[in-house]
């Protein structure tokens, strides 16, 4: 219905612009969108106050013209203006029973559109350092990247998933040398595991793995893997004021480098049998626990196989001009573009940086034709969003193309109190325990109810009550209710189908019918804003309003009466409830179970 009015407009428009009124190169981007509240009609638009400066006339005036220049349309029974300059619409009582049919024909489609059709899309998502097990930051950007790409396939775009696999950096030879040093404890020799380690029983697991397959032949002297090795960082045994630790002596970093570099210098080949131990184990757990959440990749990228990019793209800025070489090492001009300072992609060493990684990466990403690339990132990486993008135009390539989203950290309640949580340590809670805890539904839900960049507060207690309120629950038990009304029905001897109940809709006539009707008429369109806009809690603030309509009117009203008739139209109404709510479920990740 929606562009019957918006073609309306259109015709006025053309009008006005044939009469003078509004410019002939005038671009109408004004939005029609449906009513919150029905007094105020079932559609409205700003049309006015985006045409009134280019009229050179208030808005409402602006209205009146347009008003008398629409032509008219069977369905609409009124159009008027309203407040600063809105003009609201108001369809004809049979036009709300229209969106029954669209469901009842389009059924787990309805809602789809074509309208990113033209857009090839990849979403680059979680990308943990295969490091450890995922946990429950990483789940939230698991959830929030899978669901941004199924809302935008639903609109028609072809969205390819990809984590990129860090496999090449510096965290990956402290995995593999703390795989190391547990595997020479693990046969017979002592030593101070280093502080700046994983510490994890993982890394002890992965040692013994190799022990199981080549035994002790990588063992060499611990004194020999610590000989000339810096200091590690050692710290007092009490706090500072500010609840922090207070360093006497060494460094952590020099430390672990040091390792790095005997463990490597001692076992040579060797040195490789540990770091793909490490990150097979590792990368397969993760393949693992991301499947079972239901978070799939079209692409596994490896940073290893970036070295000849990483030639190409610094090749390429350097005879476009926007390299130099200073103190030893080349840097990126990338304070030409906007950044806050230029960026080192090359050390006196000859070793290229994480950054020059970065680099390639988004050139390979733009030379395999996306017409746009979504990266989801941890909030940390706010300050890596301007100098990303002046590589990319510095490349040659628009930088619009790339949209980073920043997904905020994840506090755990439980009782009332936080959970402590630290990575390295290896002393956090995995998403694996998360799920085990409150299921994969509340934590696919509850991890993108909120706006990206907004911190996420997750109660425990409350993912795993059946209450109001918690939401996920009031939504299923919106769709298990249905499914058991159906069922019901049949068990009581009422014949239904949706096909021959459409001939009573008409006797829907109460405002809570209405207000359900007009609720499941806006899905398809509150589905493309929230695609457009990356934000899938618009798709459940959505399902939790259809809830509660459902649940509201249900309460209030018997179904399955004494009025044949009225019982048809209530169980198609009902049946055309669980279906938008199933749908919407689905791209969330969630399941919508037929009983609890």
């Amino acid at each position: 219905m929606n562009t019957a009015i918006q073609a309306a407009l259109d015709h006025a428009v053309q009008s006005l612009q044939a009469e003078g009124v509004l410019p002939s190169d005038w671009n109408n981007t004004s939005i029609l969108t449906r009513t919150k509240d029905r007094s105020h009609g079932d559609f409205a638009s700003n049309i006015a106050m985006i045409g009134s400066k280019a009229a050179g006339m208030k808005p409402r005036d602006l209205a009146e013209k347009i008003l008398a220049n629409l032509p008219e349309v069977a369905d609409i029974s009124k159009a008027e203006i309203a407040g600063p300059g809105f003009i609201n619409f108001f369809l004809n009582a049979d036009q709300r029973f229209v969106v029954l049919d669209q469901i009842q024909a389009q059924k787990n489609l309805f809602g789809r559109t074509q309208a990113n059709a033209e857009k090839r899309i990849q979403v680059e998502f979680v990308s943990a350092n295969p490091t450890s097990s995922l946990h429950v930051g990483h789940g939230r950007g698991a959830a929030y990247g899978m669901t941004v790409a199924n809302l935008l396939e639903a609109t028609g775009a072809k969205v390819d998933r990809e984590y990129y696999v860090n496999d090449a950096g510096r965290q990956m030879d402290i995995l593999a040398t703390s795989t190391y040093l547990r595997y020479l404890e693990l046969t017979g020799q002592e030593l101070v595991f280093p502080k700046n380690a994983y510490q994890g029983d993982y890394v002890k697991e992965i040692a013994q793995s190799i022990i199981d397959k080549d035994g002790d032949v990588h063992v060499r002297s611990v004194t020999d893997v610590y000989k000339d090795v810096p200091e590690d960082v050692q710290f007092a045994a009490e706090l500072d004021a500010d609840g922090n630790k207070v360093v006497l002596s060494g460094d952590k970093e020099k430390h672990i480098d040091g390792l790095i570099f005997n463990s490597q210098a001692l076992i040579g080949e060797g040195y490789r049998v540990f770091h793909q131990a490490a990150l097979t184990a590792i990368l397969d757990d993760i393949k693992d626990d991301l499947g079972e959440f239901g978070v799939t990749f079209n692409n596994w990228f490896s940073e290893a196989t970036l070295t000849e990019k990483i030639e190409e793209a610094l090749q390429t800025l350097d005879q476009r001009g926007f390299l130099y070489e200073k103190d030893g090492n080349i840097w990126f001009k990338s304070t030409e573009f906007g950044d806050e300072k230029d960026r080192v992609v090359k050390r006196r060493n000859g070793q290229t940086t994480y950054f020059a990684s970065d680099i390639a990466y988004h050139l390979n990403k733009l030379q395999r034709g996306y017409t746009d690339i979504i990266d989801i990132w941890g909030s940390d990486h706010h300050g890596y969003i301007a100098r990303v993008k002046a590589a990319i135009d510095a490349l040659g390539y628009d930088s619009k193309k790339l949209t980073v989203l920043l997904v905020q950290f994840v506090s755990l309640w439980r009782g009332g109190e936080m959970v402590q949580m630290s990575s390295r340590s290896g002393q956090y809670v995995t998403l694996r325990d998360l799920r085990k805890e409150v299921g994969i539904d509340a934590a696919r839900f509850y991890y993108v109810m909120r706006k990206s960049e907004q911190h996420i507060d997750f109660d425990l207690d409350l993912a795993v009550s059946q209450s109001k309120d918690n939401a996920v629950y009031y939504i299923q038990y919106a769709h298990a209710r249905i499914c058991r009304m159906l069922e019901k029905a049949a068990s009581t001897g009422v014949t239904f189908s949706t096909e021959n109940a459409r001939q009573f809709a008409a006797k829907l006539e109460l405002e809570a019918e209405a207000e359900v009707l007009a609720k499941l008429a806006a899905y398809p369109e509150i589905l493309t804003r929230a695609a457009n806009s990356y934000e899938p809690h618009q798709v459940g603030n959505y399902l939790k309003e259809l809830a509660a309509l459902f649940h509201g009117w249900y309460n209030e009203n018997k179904v399955l009466g004494d009025d044949a008739e009225l019982t048809q139209a209530r169980l198609l109404l009902s049946a055309n409830v669980q279906q938008v709510l199933k749908n919407g479920l689905e791209l969330l990740g969630v399941s919508a179970p037929e009983s609890m």
